[in-house]
C-alpha cells in the first residue's frame, strides 16, 4: 500500500482502497469479521512570546486502527506504517489477541441492516492557505494588541495559531465504507497582568472550520488582556451558600459531565450517578438537551458514528426528563438497548436557553459568584459529588464588585441540574456543546 499524498477530500478514495485491502487481508487470515478506521492528518502550529517566535511546527501523521473478531472474541491492533508487510503483521497481531481473548456476548460489528446508507455532505473541509510567515505575523499582531491594551499587562504566556486538516475513513466487513475530510483552525492568546505585587493570567481564543472566519487577531489579544487585568486584586470570600453563575465557556463542562454520566460505558460498568435514571425528571421542565449532528461546518458534525451507523437528530432531555442514554453498539448490547448512533460521542449538543444575556442573569442572581475559571478534576462520577477550585467575580445587587480567587465551589450534580434557574443567550459557539451562561440556585462557596 502506498502512502497517502493528500489529506483533503481527494484522499478519501485512496484511504477507502486501503481499508478494503485490510479487510480482505483479515478475512484471508481467518477473521470472521473486521472493522478498520484510518486517518491521515497534517497541521501547522506557530507560537510567539514577548515578540519572539518560540515554535514553528509542521506535523503529518497517518494511522490504522484494526479490530478483528473471531466469533465473539475481539482483538485490536494499530500501526502508523502503510506498507503491505506492516499491514499483514498488524492483522496477524490483532488475530493473535482475538484468539487469546475471552468470549464476549456483546462483541461484534453493528447489525448490517443498520449501516448508514445516505450520507449528507456537511461541508467540514476548508483548507487555509496560510504560510508559516503569515501565521507568525497574525500571532505577533494578536500579542502586540494585548500589550497595547493596558500598561498593567507586563508579560505573555504564549500566543498560538494552529491550522489542522485531516481525512478519516471507516469501513467494516459488512461492506460499509465511508469517509470525510475536515479542518480546524484556532488562535489563542494567554497574557499576564501585574499590579501591586499581584500577578494574574487569563486567555482568550477562537476556533473555526474556516480560518478566514476566525475572530480578528487584535480583538482576541485585547480580550485576553482585558480578562487578565480584570482579575487584578482578586481575593477569597468568606464561606457561604449562594447562587453561582457559570460563564458560557465553563457551562459546557457541566453538560459534558452530564453526557459522561448518561454514556453507555459508565452505565454498564455501574460507575455513574445516573444509572437507571431513564424517564426521571433531572432538570427544570423548560430545559431540553438535543443533538443536531448534521449542521454544515459545525465543529461537532458527523454523518456516521464510530460503528458506521447514520447519525440523527434526537433529544437526550425533553421537558427536563431524561429520554435517552448515549449509546454505541457495544454499550447498547451490554444494557440490552439499541445503539443511539453515538459510538465515539455526541455530535453538537444544544442546550435550550432564554432571552437573557449574562448581565441580565447577574441582575437576576443579585448576590453570588460569577465563575470564569475552574481548576482540578473534582468530580466523583459514581456519586455526582462536585468540588472544584474556582475563580471569578463577586456580585452584589446584580453588579460585579471585585475579582475572586482561591475559593472552592461544591455541590452534587443531581441537585445542580435540578436547580438550574436560567440559561443565557450568550451561546458558546467554539465547542461541541452549545450553551449560554448557566445560573444555579445555590452552591457552597468555600473561601477564607
Amino acid at each position: 500500500m502506498s502512502a497517502v499524498d493528500s489529506v483533503g477530500p481527494e484522499a478519501v478514495p485512496q484511504l477507502q482502497a486501503q481499508v478494503e485491502q485490510i479487510i480482505a487481508e483479515a478475512k484471508k487470515q481467518g477473521a470472521s469479521a473486521c472493522e478498520v478506521a484510518v486517518s491521515v492528518e497534517q497541521g501547522l502550529s506557530t507560537s510567539v512570546r514577548q515578540g519572539e517566535v518560540e515554535t514553528v511546527e509542521f506535523n503529518r501523521d497517518q494511522g490504522f486502527g484494526i479490530t478483528l473478531y473471531v466469533g465473539q472474541r475481539k482483538g485490536s491492533a494499530s500501526t502508523s506504517a502503510s506498507g503491505d508487510a506492516a499491514i499483514r503483521e498488524t492483522v496477524a497481531a490483532a488475530l493473535a489477541i482475538a484468539k487469546h481473548a475471552s468470549e464476549d456476548e456483546a462483541a461484534g460489528l453493528a447489525d448490517a441492516a443498520l449501516m448508514a446508507r445516505e450520507l449528507p455532505q456537511l461541508d467540514l473541509y476548508h483548507a487555509w492557505a496560510i504560510s508559516p510567515e503569515q501565521a507568525i505575523e497574525q500571532a505577533l499582531r494578536c500579542e502586540a494588541a494585548a500589550f497595547a491594551t493596558d500598561t498593567r499587562v507586563k508579560n505573555a504566556d504564549g500566543t498560538t495559531l494552529n491550522t489542522h486538516q485531516g481525512c478519516r475513513v471507516y469501513g467494516n466487513s459488512h461492506g460499509f465504507i465511508a469517509g470525510y475530510a475536515s479542518t480546524r483552525h484556532s488562535l489563542s492568546c494567554v497574557m499576564i497582568a501585574e499590579d501591586g505585587g499581584q500577578m494574574q493570567r487569563d486567555y482568550w481564543y477562537d476556533v473555526n472550520r474556516q480560518g478566514e472566519l476566525l475572530a480578528d487577531a487584535a480583538g482576541i489579544g485585547q480580550r485576553a488582556a482585558q480578562r487578565a487585568v480584570s482579575r487584578l486584586g482578586a481575593r477569597p470570600v468568606p464561606t457561604c451558600e449562594v447562587p453561582v453563575l457559570f460563564s458560557a465557556e465553563l457551562a459546557t463542562g457541566l453538560f459534558g459531565h452530564f453526557l459522561a454520566a448518561i454514556s453507555g460505558g459508565n452505565l454498564y460498568r455501574k460507575s455513574s450517578f445516573l444509572e437507571g435514571a431513564l424517564g426521571q425528571q433531572l432538570f427544570p421542565d423548560w430545559l431540553t438537551l438535543d443533538e443536531r449532528p448534521h449542521i454544515p461546518r459545525a465543529l461537532g458534525s458527523a454523518a456516521f458514528d464510530g460503528d458506521g451507523l447514520a447519525t440523527y437528530a434526537k433529544p437526550f432531555v425533553e421537558g427536563g426528563e431524561l429520554v435517552s442514554y448515549v449509546l454505541g453498539t457495544y454499550s447498547g448490547r451490554k444494557l440490552g438497548m439499541p445503539s443511539t448512533a453515538n459510538a465515539g460521542g455526541v455530535h453538537n449538543l444544544f442546550v435550550s436557553h432564554g432571552a437573557e444575556d449574562q448581565p441580565a442573569l447577574l441582575k437576576r442572581m443579585g448576590r453570588g459568584l460569577l465563575v470564569t475559571e475552574l481548576m482540578g478534576q473534582g468530580l466523583n462520577m459514581v456519586t455526582g459529588d462536585y468540588s472544584r477550585g474556582a475563580g471569578g467575580f463577586w456580585v452584589e445587587n446584580g453588579e460585579i464588585q471585585f475579582p475572586v480567587q482561591e475559593v472552592t465551589i461544591a455541590g452534587n450534580l443531581r441537585d445542580m441540574f435540578k436547580q438550574i434557574v436560567a440559561v443565557g443567550n450568550d451561546l458558546e459557539l467554539r465547542s461541541n456543546i452549545r450553551t449560554g451562561s448557566v445560573l444555579i440556585e445555590k452552591m457552597t462557596v468555600a473561601g477564607s
